[in-house]
C-alpha cells in the first residue's frame, strides 16, 4: 500500500514537472514568435530581390543605364543589400542577349526585374506573359501586362528648358542636336530642344542627327566634328554612350584652341565630368532624367508589397524626375539660369505645352 502511495505521488510529481516544462516551452516560443513579428519587414527586404536588364548602352554609360543602377545601388544601401545579394543587373551588348539575360535573372527568382530602355519593350512584353508569376518593369516604354510596371518620363519639358538656355549661350544662333535612334522616345527630347531654342530665338537654327546607335562613340565624335566644323557651338545629345564622342570632340577642339566658345550639353545625369578638360569645361549644362528616383520608388513600392502592376508611373518636373543641372556657374550665367527658371514656372502653371512629336513642334513653331 505505501509502495502505490510513494508510485502515485512520484508520477503526480512528474506530471507536473512536464506540464511545467511545457508552459515553458510555449512562453519561449511565443517570445521567439514576437520578435519574428517585430523583424519581420527587414526579414522581407532580406528576402527581396530586383535586378535590371541594361540596353545595349551598358551599365557604365554615363548616362541613362548607369544611373539606373545607381537607384538601384541606392535602394540596396538603405536596406542592406548589395550586388548579387539582392540587387543585380545583366549587362546587354545588343538586342539578342536581351531575352536571355531576362530569363536568367528570373530564373534566379528576382521578385522584380527592371528592363532599362524603349528597345526592351518586346522582349519584356514576352516575359510577362511567359512568366506570369514574376514582375517586371520597364523604362521609357508602356507595357500591357497585370504583372508589369511602366515607368515614364517627360524629357520634352528638361530638354525645352536646356534649349533656352543654348539659345542664350549660342553666339553663332546655330544649335546641334545628336540622338541616338531616331524614335518617338528621342524625338520628344529633339522636339522639346528645339522648342525651347525656338521660344529665345525664332531665327535660331538646329541640325538634327541621329548616329541610330546608343554605344558608338566614334559615330558620335564624327557627327559633333561636322557640326561644330559648320559653327554650330552648343550640341545637344540624347544618344547615351554615343554622347560621349560629342564630348571627347568638343574636348579635342577646346583643346587646340582653348578661346573657342563651344559647348555640350549632357543628358539623363549631371555630366559635368565628361567636359573637364585642363581648367576648362566644355559642358553648357546636363538635362536630368532622374531614372534614379524612378527606380527606387519602383523598388520601394514592389518591397512594401505594392508593386503597380499594369499601371505607368510619370515622372515630369513637378515629380522631380526632371531637372537642369547649373553645375558649371561660369557658362550657365544668373541671366541664364533666371530665363530657365522663368520658362520652366509657364511650364508648370500651364502657360506653355511643349511639344513632344515632330508635327506638334511644327504646330508649336508656327504660333510662335
Amino acid at each position: 500500500m505505501k509502495k502505490s502511495k510513494i508510485f502515485l505521488l512520484f508520477a503526480l510529481v512528474l506530471g507536473l514537472g512536464i506540464f511545467l516544462a511545457a508552459c515553458g516551452t510555449s512562453s519561449s516560443d511565443k517570445n521567439t514568435d514576437k520578435k519574428d513579428s517585430a523583424s519581420g519587414s527587414e526579414a522581407e527586404v532580406k528576402d527581396f530581390g530586383i535586378a535590371m536588364v541594361t540596353d545595349q548602352g551598358g551599365v557604365d554609360d554615363k548616362s541613362f543605364n548607369q544611373s539606373a543602377w545607381e537607384g538601384l545601388q541606392e535602394f540596396g544601401e538603405a536596406n542592406g543589400l548589395t550586388k548579387g545579394n539582392g540587387i543585380d543587373f545583366a549587362q546587354s551588348n545588343g538586342q539578342a542577349d536581351f531575352m536571355p539575360n531576362i530569363t536568367r535573372l528570373v530564373r534566379d527568382e528576382y521578385d522584380v526585374i527592371l528592363a532599362t530602355g524603349f528597345l526592351l519593350k518586346e522582349d519584356i512584353q514576352k516575359a510577362a506573359k511567359q512568366f506570369p508569376d514574376s514582375n517586371f518593369a520597364i523604362v521609357d516604354e508602356t507595357v500591357d501586362a497585370p504583372n508589369a510596371a511602366s515607368l515614364g518620363f517627360a524629357e520634352h519639358q528638361g530638354s525645352f528648358l536646356v534649349g533656352v538656355a543654348a539659345a542664350h549661350k549660342s553666339e553663332t544662333g546655330k544649335l546641334g542636336f545628336v540622338g541616338g535612334i531616331d524614335s518617338p522616345l528621342i524625338q520628344k527630347f529633339e522636339a522639346g530642344f528645339i522648342a525651347g531654342a525656338k521660344s529665345v530665338n525664332p531665327d535660331i537654327t538646329v541640325d538634327v542627327q541621329y548616329a541610330e546607335h546608343f554605344s558608338d562613340a566614334a559615330k558620335g565624335k564624327l557627327i559633333a566634328s561636322n557640326m561644330y566644323d559648320n559653327g554650330i557651338d552648343v550640341i545637344y545629345h540624347a544618344a547615351g554612350g554615343t554622347g560621349n564622342g560629342v564630348f571627347n570632340q568638343a574636348k579635342d577642339i577646346k583643346q587646340n584652341d582653348p578661346e573657342r566658345q563651344i559647348w555640350v550639353i549632357g543628358v539623363d545625369r549631371d555630366q559635368h565630368e565628361e567636359g573637364q578638360i585642363g581648367d576648362n569645361n566644355v559642358t553648357l549644362t546636363s538635362m536630368v532624367k532622374r531614372v534614379d528616383v524612378a527606380v527606387k520608388e519602383l523598388a520601394n513600392l514592389a518591397k512594401d508589397g505594392k508593386f503597380p502592376g499594369g499601371e505607368k508611373l510619370e515622372f515630369g518636373i513637378e515629380e522631380d524626375g526632371i531637372a537642369v543641372t547649373t553645375t558649371n556657374e561660369e557658362a550657365m550665367t544668373e541671366d541664364i539660369i533666371k530665363s530657365v527658371d522663368e520658362w520652366q514656372e509657364k511650364i508648370l502653371n500651364g502657360e506653355v505645352e511643349v511639344p513632344k512629336t515632330r508635327e506638334e513642334l511644327e504646330a508649336f513653331e508656327e504660333s510662335l
